[in-house]
């Protein structure tokens, strides 16, 4: 009689044990964003401080700046200097030159004339006798050499109001647009060295102290944007089967409230032996697969990084 009686209690609560779903232990993840300068430099100034709330576009911190400084007032010169030497080869000659070209054109024709008037009185004189024919082939052969310096006179004049040549133009340009893109580079790393705030959020940490070297590409702060975080559990080897990306879940931790919906969005692909970090006695096998879960960025806010919690289906 009385094995019977165990037997009838024994049923019920194997029952319950069976509907009672454990879960699955695991801790929360803040997916941070660490705010680096793509170059070193001395930390000059840091604007925030731990645990602090930033607006995006929020000045974060200052390197020191003093070569890119230079080099941008360089790069500033030398595109200045570029830009006027491509825009004088686009001119003509200055006024001054072109009026000393003009004044002699202006005396190469008067020679011409004075020449081919003299020619014209030689060869009146031959036709009367008076002179030789060696006479009037002088007179003939000045007369011509004074009106190819009044062509040649004629092209320089024309010359003077040409600009440079076509190739020495486009060189010119050239030139500019380098020194343009020289500005822009240096103006670039001038502003990399004053980093600001990329998206709302919390100082996490920060990893310098005013004064101290930054190599480049070295994270200076972290920041947690609102509702980045995620429930990382861990799932024995036999349970696998029984989740998939996209099944809903529910987090619970202490002092979180009412539970907090999420999805699973990440299944390892390979098993590990249990975290040290994670203790239950209801999960007795050692080889788990890591699984992460993220809920909606308005429930997110309620879980902070580090926080135990317990995962579980989705009721």
């Amino acid at each position: 009689m009385h094995r019977m009686l165990l037997v009838l209690v024994a049923l019920p609560l194997g029952a319950c044990s069976q509907r009672d779903d454990p879960g699955w232990s695991g801790y929360v993840e803040g997916d941070y964003v660490y705010v680096a300068a793509p170059l070193g430099g001395s930390l000059e100034t840091l604007a925030v401080k731990r645990g602090q709330s930033v607006a995006r576009g929020a000045p974060l911190f200052t390197l020191e700046s003093e070569a890119e400084r230079a080099a941008r007032q360089e790069a500033a010169a030398r595109l200045a200097s570029a830009r006027a030497q491509a825009q004088d080869l686009d001119k003509g000659r200055r006024p001054d030159e072109l009026a000393v070209s003009q004044a002699q054109l202006a005396q190469a024709r008067a020679e011409a004339d004075l020449a081919d008037a003299e020619y014209r009185r030689q060869r009146e004189l031959k036709a009367q006798g008076f002179i030789s024919q060696s006479r009037l082939d002088d007179a003939r052969t000045a007369a011509e050499q004074a009106r190819q310096k009044v062509n040649e006179a004629n092209a320089a004049v024309r010359v003077a109001r040409l600009p440079a040549r076509q190739d020495e133009r486009t060189a010119a340009r050239a030139a500019a647009d380098a020194a343009e893109s020289a500005l822009r580079q240096s103006e670039w790393r001038a502003q990399q060295k004053q980093q600001r705030a990329p998206q709302d959020a919390v100082v996490a940490d920060t990893y310098f102290r005013v004064g101290e070297w930054v190599q480049p590409g070295q994270p200076v702060l972290a920041l947690l944007p609102p509702g980045q975080t995620r429930a990382r559990f861990f799932v024995p080897e036999a349970e696998l089967g029984a989740i998939a990306i996209g099944q809903a879940v529910s987090i619970r931790c202490d002092g979180c409230g009412a539970p907090i919906a999420a999805r699973i969005d990440f299944i390892a692909t390979q098993a590990e032996y249990t975290p040290p970090v994670i203790y239950s006695n209801s999960q007795r096998s050692r080889l788990v697969f890591m699984v992460e879960a993220r809920p909606d960025a308005k429930d997110g806010a309620r879980l902070k990084p580090g926080q135990p919690v317990d995962v579980r289906r989705h009721e």
